[in-house]
């Protein structure tokens, strides 16, 4: 991430990360937070563009007592970690569409986090097509999402009846993945697992479902199976 902010402020560029408004976003303000409080990184201006992603922040802000202890201690130290200079909260349309006004380096976190819809779109439409726009993909991006689309590495794509060409740079960061790995999923399978009748492996992609079910009955003989779409299944009580 570090990197990517560094990059966009050499070009004086946009970095556009859509993000998932519980965890992902929180998690990304508080990296920001922390580059620019040790001096990391100058500040540039930060908006966090979902209205959704607001609330939750503001959970956040307000039961400190369950987030890590040494995040406690930063905020008992006097950072408020959800709250540094040079970032805005842009609830309203009106103030997604003044962020065009502030011109130079800066970085929009908006939703949906695979592109699927809302404010995340408009700015793709109005900063893909600049080469110095890096688009910041932090989380999963499913088969047949805008997000996906993007991460494969279109040149042309269409946002709101307009065709647009990808001139900016599309980068993707996998350490932000809020999901369980494949050994953590086995692990919670393994606690109480072998009492039940059936597992399904219901997400992921085709070939990382399958191998999932194939690691399930290898190695805790559970009767695993990833169902097709449109396939029907009887459960019995």
């Amino acid at each position: 991430l570090k990197g990517y902010i560094e990059d966009t402020i050499k070009k004086q560029g946009v970095l556009i990360i859509p993000a998932f408004s519980l965890e992902r976003t929180q998690g990304m303000l508080f990296e920001i937070n922390n580059f620019f409080e040790q001096g990391a990184i100058p500040s540039i201006p930060v908006f966090l563009d979902s209205p959704l992603a607001i609330s939750v922040t503001e959970i956040y802000q307000k039961y400190t007592e369950y987030l890590k202890d040494e995040v406690q201690e930063q905020i008992k130290a006097g950072d408020d970690i959800f709250d540094f200079p040079k970032l805005s909260f842009t609830r309203t349309m009106k103030d997604s569409r003044e962020i065009e006004e502030t011109h130079g380096a800066k970085i929009i976190i908006a939703g949906s986090g695979m592109s699927h819809g809302g404010r995340i779109l408009d700015h793709e439409k109005r900063y893909l097509e600049d080469p110095k726009t890096t688009l910041l993909l932090v989380g999963y991006q499913a088969v047949g999402s805008f997000g996906r689309l993007l991460a494969d590495g279109a040149k042309k794509v269409r946002i709101q009846d307009t065709d647009v060409k990808v001139r900016a740079k599309i980068a993707h960061i996998h350490g932000y993945s809020g999901h369980a790995d494949r050994d953590q999923l086995v692990e919670f399978v393994s606690q109480g697992g072998e009492k039940a009748k059936q597992v399904f492996v219901a997400m992921g992609e085709e070939r990382s479902a399958l191998f999932l079910v194939q690691r399930l009955r290898d190695y805790l003989g559970v009767n695993a199976v990833a169902p097709t779409q449109g396939e029907k299944i009887e459960i019995d009580f």
